[in-house]
């Protein structure tokens, strides 16, 4: 007779320092990425109704967060004007061309409006593990840059930017 384990045979933790991020359309900012948030991920409920009470049932469809990514901006501002100019082309900010331009793009070449995005979670060797593949993405949200002269030290600037996507998915890498 054999005893039961609950041993898992990988005890190795997670690590919040073990992954790379990438987005097609903005090379330049994927080196720069300090932080990247898993989104939430939720299932909507029905509620059935009977004479007595309400019966919780599982919904249809999933709903995804948004996506948050927060990155170093270098002194050239190159990662930052990526994001900027990516927002600037779909919202039609100057002209008509501009968006003419992003919306000619094939969509699986990255250039278009939307854009693949690659969170590669490393192992404990830092080798390639899991990939979360967010779907059709596109910046929401570009945050501040703040300057500051009355630091004494020097924290380099970063910035977020806010991503909405169609879903994101997660794949285990062999």
């Amino acid at each position: 007779m054999t005893a039961i384990s609950d041993n898992p045979s990988n005890r190795n933790f997670l690590s919040p320092l073990n992954f790379k991020f990438r987005i097609k359309k903005t090379p330049t900012t994927n080196f720069f990425v300090q932080k990247v948030t898993v989104p939430r991920l939720s299932l909507p409920i029905v509620e059935q109704q009977n004479p007595f009470t309400f019966i919780p049932k599982p919904g249809d469809h999933l709903s995804y967060s948004d996506l948050r990514v927060t990155f170093k901006v270098d002194e050239d501002m190159q990662n930052y004007m990526e994001i900027y100019t990516w927002m600037a082309q779909m919202a039609r900010s100057r002209d008509y061309e501009q968006y003419q331009t992003i919306d000619s793009k094939d969509r699986l070449s990255g250039e278009g409006i939307y854009s693949d995005l690659e969170l590669e979670i490393l192992n404990s060797k830092r080798r390639a593990n899991y990939a979360v593949v967010f779907e059709d993405a596109f910046p929401v949200d570009l945050g501040e840059i703040e300057f500051d002269s009355t630091l004494e030290d020097v924290n380099y600037v970063t910035a977020t930017v806010t991503f909405r996507y169609k879903l994101y998915q997660i794949e285990k890498i062999s």
